[in-house]
């Protein structure tokens, strides 16, 4: 009998691939769900539970057992009590159900950016991934590079003629950004490899690194026309987020507001690269790849028409 998968986040932008991976390769999956969502997917050997994570562990008591299970949760604003529920919280709810059943895997998707803890969010992520390896419960942590659709955001203001932004000279930052399909068939690859188990993996997709000035080159060469190009201060950021600080006290918008504004910075000044302790840099060359879709694919895919970009709470521009 094939293994049955819990996967959290199942309706999230790479939770949703990660289902249609599993499925594709055979397993049982359970898609655990907001109450509120309206994400649905028929097929045979999939089930969708809708719970409200709060704490009290009864969403699992009358659920079947699963032996493997899948984490894919991720806060959508990165605000400082958003972080906290979901991050933290919601991981903790999911892996009580992973200790309930005696789970023999919990893979969980973290994110590269938690090698420079400074926000909320990343703090929360490492705090719930240290809970995680003292567990009990083999682990295994995949922390991706940059997503596809983080790095499309600006594709149709440029097709309006706008200019595309970058900090500073867009040159200062890089990435190895991964294809929601290939993140995918890679952590159901590591789901299933013992010697996975107790493994924190860095991965990215497959290079070379790109900076932000080099987007624009490329979306210029797929459009057949030039792209302009125009340079903000990532300090503005800092300073705006400043600026809003200290009515934070008083308002959780303004707060979560500002804490956006110290997001918006960090990815403006960091590379999303694996960082060497030794040279205290980014390393292209150490950010392990795999997958083999490129960001151009991508970009001539939404160009194309085949793709649209959401960005939701994250979009900047």
């Amino acid at each position: 009998m094939a293994a049955r998968v819990l996967v959290a986040g199942a309706s999230g932008y790479i939770g949703s691939h990660v289902v249609a991976e599993l499925l594709r390769q055979g397993y049982q999956v359970v898609a655990l769900l907001r109450p509120d969502s309206d994400w649905h997917l028929e097929h045979p050997d999939l089930e969708l539970v809708r719970a409200e994570l709060t704490g009290s562990g009864s969403w699992f008591a009358d659920l079947k057992a699963c032996s493997l299970v899948v984490s894919c949760l991720a806060s959508r604003t990165g605000g400082p009590d958003d972080a906290r529920r979901v991050e933290y919280d919601a991981n903790m709810e999911v892996l009580a159900a992973a200790q309930h059943w005696g789970a023999t895997r919990f893979l969980l998707l973290s994110a590269i950016c938690v090698q420079k803890p400074r926000l909320a969010f990343q703090r929360e992520k490492l705090r719930f991934e240290a809970a995680l390896q003292q567990s009990g419960v083999p682990w295994t942590i995949v922390r991706a590079t940059a997503f596809f659709k983080s790095l499309s955001g600006q594709i149709e203001r440029v097709r309006d003629g706008k200019p595309f932004f970058v900090f500073g000279n867009g040159t200062q930052t890089a990435c190895k950004p991964i294809a929601e399909q290939d993140l995918a068939a890679y952590m159901t690859e590591r789901l299933a490899d013992p010697d996975s188990a107790g493994s924190m993996l860095p991965v990215g997709g497959p290079g070379p690194a790109i900076t932000p000035r080099q987007q624009a080159e490329m979306l210029g060469d797929l459009m057949g026309k030039p792209v302009r190009v125009r340079s903000l201060p990532a300090g503005l950021f800092l300073a705006l987020a400043a600026l809003l600080t200290p009515f934070g006290t008083v308002s959780r918008r303004l707060r979560d507001r500002a804490e956006f504004l110290r997001i918006a910075h960090f990815y403006a000044t960091e590379s999303m690269l694996l960082w060497s302790e030794e040279t205290a840099s980014y390393r292209a060359d150490l950010t392990p790849e795999t997958g083999s879709r490129s960001l151009a694919d991508c970009y001539r895919a939404i160009l194309a028409g085949h793709h649209s970009v959401q960005l939701g709470e994250h979009k900047l521009f």
